[in-house]
């Protein structure tokens, strides 16, 4: 199926014709033909370009640098099965990474200014002037549409823009990063949008155990760092929480008092009402609220243990459904016990949930409400897809048994 934008002109006889192909910017060609109807004295132009029979669905996932998008990309390419890797024979430095059916674009990517630039004009990565949200609106655009782009590099290892790398249109393209619903034009792009909501004090403790573990970095250089970032990101990335789908809130424990570690974690699932091809999450009877301590003979708890919380709510002047969990699982095959008490979770057979979670118990977050709603929200952003390309007109039979 061609892809294509209609422009009218003036003519005043029947005829058509085509143009030859031509290169665009955005590294795709395109044509355009034209229809002239005798009967007005206007003609229509449409510019077509070349296309998959259906167009990509875009996921926006908005986090602050060090809040576990990474892990939660992991959970959600590993539902649609296939290892995410980088683009083979490509820039081994590229931030995106493709599995079978999905691609995942750091926006990153998008910084037009590079680390010495950035540092000579004063501002951070987090403040809109250090990134390009027209070429990010274009591109994300092209792509929805089946239309492969040219998407530059920001090399964090250099931190320099690298030449850019060609990226052909996926059947879902997640945007994660800063910025996914900060630009109205971007954010109207968007199929499904999640925020990660880390408090103050649970980042602070990740990101000392990434960037000092993983990075290098000093004590003294993260808690500065953080300090610099604060106020842009209460300006710009904090808001965007507002235009999302789906929150996962991430707070310190409320069964320990007084608890300083951040080793125990109490998360909300917070669900938009309303959003197409997406329902919210229930425990046990839709729009009630709930508390449930599960612990006993079929979950292994110990010291805090458990609590699930569920209730209908309010965020940002929108009616949300709110699932919490304080607490963490002692064994991961119990989860099923959990599982089996939730619905609408959009699993194919009984035990998925559990599947996914054993699958990666190895990921930060596997023993509490982190990875158990990042598993579900995964699931739910399956079964949006396969509901929007159920519904697509001309979608193939190969497609929606996708």
């Amino acid at each position: 199926m061609a892809v294509c934008t209609v422009y009218t002109v003036q003519s005043l006889n029947y005829t058509s014709s085509m143009s030859t192909p031509t290169k665009t910017h955005l590294g795709f060609n395109q044509k355009h033909i034209f229809f002239y109807k005798k009967t007005s004295r206007k003609a229509t132009e449409i510019t077509c370009s070349s296309a998959d029979d259906s167009k990509t669905v875009v996921i926006g996932l908005a986090a602050d640098s060090g809040c576990g998008k990474s892990t939660f990309m992991r959970r959600l390419t590993s539902v649609f099965g296939g290892a995410a890797e980088p683009p083979k024979g490509g820039n081994p430095d590229s931030n995106t990474l493709i599995s079978d059916m999905t691609t995942v674009i750091c926006l990153d990517d998008y910084h037009s200014l590079d680390r010495t630039g950035r540092k000579v004009k004063g501002v951070t990565a987090l403040d809109p002037r250090a990134n390009d949200f027209d070429l990010m609106y274009e591109q994300v655009k092209a792509l929805k549409n089946g239309v492969a782009v040219d998407k530059p590099i920001y090399n964090h290892v250099t931190g320099l823009l690298d030449p850019p790398e060609l990226i052909k249109p996926p059947k879902i393209l997640v945007i994660e990063g800063l910025h996914p619903m900060f630009d109205s034009r971007v954010r109207e792009l968007l199929d499904f949008s999640i925020y990660l909501d880390i408090s103050n004090e649970v980042k602070f403790a990740w990101k000392i155990q990434r960037d000092m573990a993983e990075r290098g970095h000093s004590l003294e250089s993260i808690k500065a760092s953080i300090e610099a970032r604060k106020p842009d990101f209460d300006a710009y990335i904090d808001p965007q929480k507002q235009y999302a789908d789906a929150v996962i809130e991430v707070l310190p424990t409320q069964l320990i008092p007084d608890d300083n570690e951040g080793k125990v974690l109490r998360v909300k699932l917070i669900m938009k009402e309303g959003v197409k091809y997406f329902s919210p999450v229930y425990l046990f009877d839709e729009g009630s609220t709930i508390s449930w301590i599960p612990c006993g003979r079929k979950l292994t708890c110990s010291y805090p243990g458990i609590k699930f919380a569920y209730s209908p709510d309010t965020y940002f002047d929108n009616e949300v459904s709110v699932l919490e969990m304080d607490g963490q699982f002692d064994r991961l095959d119990e989860l099923i016990y959990i599982e089996s008490h939730l619905s609408n979770i959009s699993t194919k057979f009984y035990g998925e949930v559990t599947q996914q979670m054993l699958k990666h118990s190895d990921f930060p977050g596997s023993n509490n409400g982190t990875g158990l709603f990042q598993t579900i929200i995964g699931l739910k952003i399956r079964d949006l897809y396969e509901q929007i390309i159920a519904r697509k007109p001309g979608a193939s039979l190969e497609a929606r048994k996708a």
